[in-house]
């Protein structure tokens, strides 16, 4: 069967990166990709409505320099599409799947649409077992789920980044998978950074890196998370591999859409987002899901604009993650990394009947002794600890040495540090944090438990329980 004609026509508006097309005949499909003629590179754009039965209006992906009217275009119809495959894997790609990293071509002949519905719920398969990070804050208080969506929310420069590299150096060695890294929005330096410390760790080989970079037009970074979940599609059903598919940015993708919505004229709605910020939210979240086929779990860094957790963006974002991971910066001020809020993260896994009795148990426990220590913050700076009661000032001991514990190490500051990073399993990060918990640490100093692993890694001997 021939292949249909292309779509041909003219371009016969353009404002910044909106195009408006009239072709020679129906125009393409929403989400098809238009080829447009200019002097220089051609541009590319996105259908995304249509005019009159010949007119397309269509938002540039590349940038306008050149671009003027009577240009020709030309498209295909069928929607915008990616090259995926395990060829992508240790390299370097933008949303069209071009290599950024100067090595040569990719082999890939398989496409698939940016744009594809989320597998139904019969291929879906619900999370299974709890996925150990080896970080002890995040295993304690909000553990991973296999097929779940975790989420680390944040300020600005608060450690969002460093966690996620972080999960990438551990899990890609645990899952025996494949990893898919989306840099929407990202800076040249963080993609370069990323790059660098992906294949210093020895696992750029089973990492595909794709970067819509700040500089890109907003239609560019609002599809990029688009091909990179499109990457970790193709490899979870047609190659049946367990994939984890980090995305830093999610707020830069909200915020690139809102950026699109603009510019095509539509009302905006909360706070200024785009009417449709929870559909742009679900059409990501949606597709992340582990299916017969194959395993996908996801870890995504959503920015907090000016600390705010009730903006819209950050609500949307938390309905559909499993696991919320909640930085703070006032911990990060006092220099407690990684700056995680044990009192505000949440996980759906943190049931006895997913992690057992002993670690709800131990859970529960820590927050109550966290909560009263919060509780107590004020009468401590004001009047100091010798006003508290015997308990309380015992609460406030405990408090202090859970928090310095649960710092850790990671594998990735290793060069700005100097020192080794450290992968504590459960089952030492339950012991120390119940020998805290029950007073057989109440002698050791609390610089002592400071950017430890696990409790072993003391040379003192812990005393016995106390009555």
């Amino acid at each position: 069967m021939n292949a249909p004609a292309p779509h041909t026509g003219s371009v016969v508006a353009v404002r910044g990166t909106v195009v408006d097309v009239r072709f020679d005949g129906r125009p393409p499909p929403l989400h098809a990709a238009v080829t447009l003629t200019t002097t220089g590179t051609p541009v590319v754009a996105v259908v995304q409505a249509h005019l009159s039965p010949d007119v397309a209006r269509t938002i540039a992906v590349t940038p306008t320099r050149g671009l003027r009217l009577g240009a020709s275009a030309t498209a295909r119809d069928v929607p915008m599409d990616v090259p995926v495959g395990e060829a992508l894997l240790g390299r370097v790609v933008d949303l069209f799947g071009t290599p950024l990293d100067g090595k040569g071509p990719i082999a890939a002949t398989t496409r698939r649409p940016l744009h594809s519905p989320p597998p139904p719920p019969t291929e879906r398969r619900p999370w299974s077992d709890v996925y150990v990070t080896g970080i002890k804050v995040v295993d304690l208080f909000c553990p991973f789920l296999h097929g779940g969506r975790a989420a680390v929310f944040g300020g600005a420069g608060v450690g969002k980044t460093v966690l996620l590299t972080e999960f990438i150096h551990g899990a890609i060695r645990g899952l025996e998978g494949v990893s898919v890294f989306a840099g929407i929005g990202e800076r040249s330096r963080e993609g370069l950074e990323l790059w660098e410390e992906v294949g210093r760790r020895g696992v750029l080989d089973r990492t595909a890196l794709v970067f819509g970079e700040m500089k890109e037009p907003p239609g560019a970074r609002f599809l990029v998370g688009l091909a990179a979940l499109c990457i970790a599609e193709h490899l979870r059903d047609e190659l049946g591999r367990t994939v984890l598919l980090v995305i830093d940015n999610l707020y830069r993708h909200v915020q690139a859409g809102m950026e699109v919505s603009g510019l095509l004229g539509r009302m905006p709605s909360r706070v200024g987002y785009q009417p449709t910020l929870a559909a742009d939210v679900a059409a990501v979240e949606e597709r992340i899901t582990s299916t017969r086929r194959g395993d996908m779990m996801s870890v995504q860094a959503v920015y907090v604009p000016a600390d705010d957790y009730g903006d819209p963006a950050v609500t949307h974002a938390l309905w559909h993650m499993d696991s919320t991971l909640m930085l703070s910066r006032d911990i990060a001020a006092e220099g407690l990394y990684p700056a995680v809020d044990p009192l505000r993260s949440s996980s759906k896994a943190l049931d006895a009947t997913v992690v057992g009795h002993r670690h709800a148990e131990v859970v529960e426990h820590a927050r109550e002794v966290l909560g009263r220590y919060e509780e107590l913050r004020d009468i401590l700076s004001m009047l100091g600890v010798d006003e508290l009661s015997e308990q309380d000032r015992r609460t406030v001991a405990r408090a202090l040495r859970l928090r310095a514990f649960l710092t850790q190490p990671f594998f990735v500051t290793e060069p700005f540090t100097g020192q080794p990073g450290k992968h504590v399993p459960l089952d030492a990060t339950l012991d120390g944090v119940q020998a805290i918990l029950e007073g057989r640490c109440d002698d050791v100093p609390e610089a002592r438990l400071h950017q430890i692993g696990a409790l072993t890694d003391l040379d003192a001997t812990l005393e016995a329980p106390r009555g």
